[in-house]
């Protein structure tokens, strides 16, 4: 076993060099592979109030002081909601094939119950934001949940806090995107990322609603398995049968390396995987939860019921990956979101770290690890994967002059590993992978952090909203349009 990755077979270079052992003919990637950039609406959209939009937990939050830490708010982050057409005659000019973003609860249903009216106004922007990406050639890819709840659902009941009420309000909320956009739309995600909506929205308490509490995560974490299980049942017997789309749930995980080749250090990687991953993947993949959290945690952990399992066993047709970094496992702890592990970035030797760090502490350029956990997911799940966020945070980016910030070296090194490593879990590994999407479209809204850590491939000027294409946007889609054989 490797703890540095040194032992770990390198990545290929970016397309196929002479004499090499991939031939020229054989493309790493099928003609309907989806290639793009991914976005979410509350960190792109501003317009909080247009077209009768109801307030979400974010705007709530946003209000808040010292919760986000330049002060800045989700309503005014890019202004998509009246620039998407530009942005996607842009990402049309690039080259991308697919574009993934997500729905606004509370843009289509502003109070967001099931009794509640619905936003006609609403409906309109994301038919015109579908019809728009069919026009440019570009196949839409959509989120329902990508962490902005209605406040109304918060203040009548708690949000995701009571089973019983947001299951059925949310499954009304999935069935009125189906049946109004699911003609055009074939490619779903219920959820993004359930882990930071359980832990750092109820857990830590660094993001909407901003709740500390060590009983709350795992009760929320338990109501969006269910909501996404019940919801990908009625999509697959309502509405699959006619409009032939596929559904699924995207998960964040990092790999988890151990830190050394001790038992302890090898269990301790396996538990942060457990409760990173296996949380939610393990229920729906397996029909269980992971057997470390059961024991962790006891009677804390909700239980399903014989009905409710058999609802989410299974309830994912393909599994959606988030994922960014790699980390050093120490077996050792008392934080259980993490496992009650250690997480380092330092190499055992103590030469230095694993990779050149990002804006972000949590982010270190690591690409051997994004190889290694591909593979681990299918062999785990033995499902196929969807690429739905991979992406990068250059130092101090925001310091930068626009004329600066285009030239993003760093990211383009940080994607040129990500996608050699990618390629090398297809064409040598044989992982079936469908998707990649960079995160992100646009510099935006990055929830905590504001508008001073810069995800976006392309730059955006926060006071005249003027886009510029980094070298990054460039370089993605020609990874793929040199890599994938694709339609001329």
């Amino acid at each position: 076993m490797t703890t540095n990755g040194s032992s770990h077979p390198k990545p290929t270079p970016l397309g196929v060099a002479p004499g090499s052992k991939f031939e020229d003919s054989v493309p790493a990637f099928p003609p309907d592979f989806l290639f793009g950039f991914a976005t979410a609406s509350a960190q792109i959209e501003s317009s909080p109030t247009e077209g009768g939009r109801g307030p979400s937990n974010w705007d709530r939050f946003c209000e808040q002081p010292g919760t986000i830490i330049d002060g800045s708010s989700v309503a005014r982050t890019t202004d998509h909601y009246r620039l998407f057409r530009e942005d996607i005659a842009l990402m049309k000019k690039l080259g991308v094939n697919s574009y993934r973003f997500s729905f606004s609860w509370s843009r289509l249903i502003p109070k967001g119950g099931a009794e509640d009216p619905v936003s006609e106004k609403g409906i309109k922007f994301y038919n015109d934001l579908i019809d728009e990406c069919l026009a440019s050639g570009i196949t839409p890819f959509a989120t329902l949940y990508h962490w902005d709840l209605p406040a109304e659902l918060d203040d009548r009941y708690g949000g995701w806090l009571s089973k019983d009420n947001i299951v059925p309000d949310f499954l009304n909320y999935a069935r009125l995107c189906f049946s109004r956009f699911g003609d055009r739309v074939k490619h779903w995600l219920t959820f993004n990322e359930p882990w930071c909506v359980a832990v750092l929205g109820h857990g830590i308490g660094a993001f909407a609603p901003g709740h500390k509490s060590d009983t709350e995560p795992w009760i929320v974490g338990h109501s969006v398995i269910l909501a996404h299980g019940y919801a990908a049942r009625m999509y697959r017997k309502d509405f699959k049968p006619t409009q032939q789309g596929v559904i699924g749930i995207t998960l964040n995980g990092d790999w988890a390396e151990p830190f050394s080749d001790t038992p302890e250090d090898i269990k301790a990687a396996q538990d942060k995987h457990d409760v990173a991953i296996g949380w939610f993947a393990d229920p729906i993949y397996l029909g269980r939860y992971p057997q470390s959290m059961i024991d962790r945690l006891g009677e804390r952990l909700p239980k399903f019921s014989e009905e409710e399992i058999k609802i989410v066993h299974g309830s994912s047709e393909f599994y959606g990956c988030n994922t960014y970094t790699t980390n050093l496992i120490k077996a050792g702890g008392d934080d259980e979101y993490q496992g009650c592990t250690t997480l380092t970035f330092v190499k055992p030797d103590g030469s230095g770290e694993l990779g050149q760090q990002s804006h972000m502490d949590w982010l270190q350029d690591v690409p051997w690890g994004l190889r290694k956990l591909l593979n681990y997911l299918y062999d785990r799940y033995k499902t196929p994967i969807y690429m739905t966020e991979n992406g990068w945070a250059i130092m101090n980016e925001n310091d930068l002059t626009g004329e600066e910030a285009v030239h993003d070296a760093s990211r383009v090194q940080y994607f040129q590993g990500q996608l050699a490593a990618l390629r090398d879990a297809v064409v040598i590994d044989k992982i079936p992978v469908h998707s990649y999407f960079a995160w992100s479209m646009l510099d935006n809204f990055e929830w905590a952090s504001g508008l001073q850590a810069r995800f976006g491939c392309v730059h955006v000027d926060f006071e005249t909203m003027k886009r510029t294409p980094k070298d990054s946007a460039f370089m993605i889609p020609k990874f793929f349009h040199d890599n994938a054989m694709l339609p001329q």
